[in-house]
């Protein structure tokens, strides 16, 4: 086999398996071998597709998974050249059809006559994998079943040509690697430096699933498709009252142009001092990215947010066109004010000054989106609706008199108070 040909397909993660399987394919009948410890190696290869199954949530062909697995988490030239674009000029595209010939005599290896001289049949499970319902340690099932679904359409190509075509498409549909795969991500600081690690489950909620605020989710949309488009967009702050949806529109954000290539970063106020490199990493990307901070706000004392403002705005370098800060609150200044800072009468002299510090942080963010707690009215509305939505059968009277006594004993009138009952009633159900 060409393992060692590859020209821009190398250096990856999991690429042990592949390296012993290519050793394998070589070598499985010279005499110089021991046949039981080539047979050995084949079983701990079997091992490992089935320990990737288990890990990854893989079915059918387990050797072809893994081969697609290796395809898109290979970050390199012309892969992360066509995430979210598709096709590419150059003589690129001469290097990566060179590797996928290689990768289409991987995938196209007859197993038969290995599996006979080593004496190793059970391999044939391998080729027809029937995997359990458990739940992947590293992928959701949406990304699992692109990958398997990907494998079982490499069958259908007869040359490399067509299959690079197929894995140029999902590049340009999914993109490459944790970016391409994954909606959303947090940060953290390892041996390395920072790294930016996926977020495996993120809540599948929608903005239709947020009952009313139709004016303020109409311009967190607007704003958020000009971004995706290309246009000129804003940095956003959504504030108002605890439990009125930001972050759950957030969230739905997320996941309504998660396939036009936006993806969201979540950051913690002790994490601003790394943001610098965190769009360091993303800023040469094809991908749309909000970096994301959930309930925004400092007390008087705290002065991580002046890393925040020289991020947003007024540092030496632009921020990248890329990228966008969306941040929620229920402070509609983020920064706790005293009746001190007004006083005209203090030690210190200019008092606008030390005002306006404090309020220049908000003024970075171009939209700010304003959620209010619901009337009476609109919650027992909120209340009906999910209902509804949740096959709740209880007569109306009935549904809004409770609903007033457990808002009452539950934090008052909200939307996440309306789910709360709503989620208590349907645990009362047999």
């Amino acid at each position: 086999m060409r393992e060692q040909e590859l020209i821009v397909y190398r250096n990856f993660e999991d690429g042990d398996l592949l390296y012993d399987m290519a050793f394998l394919m070589e070598h499985y009948k010279d005499e110089y071998y021991n046949a039981e410890d080539m047979s050995a190696l084949l079983y701990d290869c079997i091992h490992r597709l089935i320990e990737m199954a288990g890990s990854y949530g893989f079915h059918g062909n387990l050797w072809h998974c893994y081969l697609a697995n290796l395809l898109v988490n290979n970050e390199n030239s012309y892969s992360s050249g066509c995430e979210i674009r598709g096709e590419i000029e150059g003589s690129i595209n001469v290097a990566a059809l060179h590797d996928i010939v290689i990768f289409k005599e991987f995938y196209d290896y007859d197993f038969a006559e290995m599996l006979e001289v080593l004496k190793v049949p059970e391999f044939a499970m391998i080729q027809q994998y029937q995997s359990s319902k458990q739940e992947s340690k590293v992928y959701n099932k949406r990304i699992c079943a692109r990958i398997c679904e990907l494998a079982e359409s490499f069958n259908k190509d007869a040359t490399a040509e067509e299959m690079k075509h197929t894995l140029t498409q999902f590049y340009k549909e999914y993109g490459v690697g944790k970016f391409g795969l994954h909606k959303s991500f947090r940060i953290a600081r390892d041996e390395n430096g920072v790294a930016i690690n996926p977020i495996l489950n993120i809540a599948h909620v929608k903005l239709d699933d947020l009952v009313g605020y139709e004016i303020a989710k109409k311009k967190l949309v607007d704003n958020t498709e000009a971004f995706v488009s290309g246009r000129k967009a804003n940095n956003c702050l959504l504030f108002g009252d605890a439990g009125t949806g930001k972050s759950s529109c957030i969230k739905a954000i997320a996941n309504e142009y998660y396939d036009k290539g936006l993806r969201i970063i979540e950051v913690y106020k002790h994490q601003f001092q790394d943001l610098n490199d965190v769009i360091s990493q993303i800023k040469n990307r094809n991908y749309k990215f909000i970096i994301y901070m959930d309930d925004l706000s400092f007390e008087e004392f705290e002065i991580e947010y002046k890393y925040l403002k020289a991020v947003i705005e007024g540092g030496l370098e632009r921020k990248p066109e890329n990228v966008l800060i969306y941040a929620t609150s229920n402070r509609r200044h983020l920064i706790r004010e005293n009746f001190n800072d007004r006083e005209e009468i203090r030690q210190d002299m200019h008092t606008g000054d030390t005002v306006q510090e404090k309020l220049s942080l908000v003024s970075r963010f171009g939209v700010t989106i304003y959620f209010g707690s619901p009337s009476k009215k609109e919650f027992q509305n909120i209340v009906s609706v999910l209902a509804e939505r949740y096959g709740i059968q209880m007569p109306q009277e009935q549904l809004l008199l409770e609903a007033n006594k457990w808002e009452l004993q539950h934090g008052g009138l909200s939307g996440r108070t309306a789910q709360q009952f709503i989620d208590y009633l349907l645990g009362l159900e047999a």
